[in-house]
């Protein structure tokens, strides 16, 4: 593998949160992914995301999925393998998959809103969710 070949590979694998945020700007067939647990992301997350923990993912949790759209598949972050363990099962499924760099720790950092229980940000104000 050329050294080209690796950066396109890796572009068509990955999404940083700019990129998703534009993605969902426009509509694109997308579908974001939270692989973290319920109650995490019952917490925070990434508006319009579906809450699918990773150990629960098999044929009959997906089953209602869109095939057709790309699945964005985010965690807490950097220290956290909850995302690539999701894109990884959904890949294995048949579905089509990338990761979200960062995950939602610098979706946040990148100034983003998130909805959830506990914080809800929308341009770094209380939104009521």
């Amino acid at each position: 593998m050329t050294q080209k070949d690796y950066y396109q590979a890796k572009l068509a694998y990955e999404m940083d949160s700019a990129d998703l945020y534009e993605a969902l700007k426009r509509n694109d067939q997308i579908v974001v992914v939270d692989g973290r647990s319920a109650s995490a992301y019952a917490q925070e997350h990434i508006p319009g995301a579906i809450s699918l923990p990773h150990r629960e993912i098999s044929a009959k949790s997906t089953k209602a999925l869109d095939r057709s759209s790309i699945h964005v598949c985010y965690c807490d972050g950097i220290g956290c393998n909850a995302s690539t363990k999701t894109a990884l099962k959904l890949l294995e499924l048949g579905f089509q998959v990338r990761e979200l760099i960062g995950g939602l720790d610098w979706w946040k950092r990148d100034g983003y809103a998130t909805h959830g229980e506990e914080v809800c940000t929308e341009s770094g104000k209380e939104c009521g969710c």
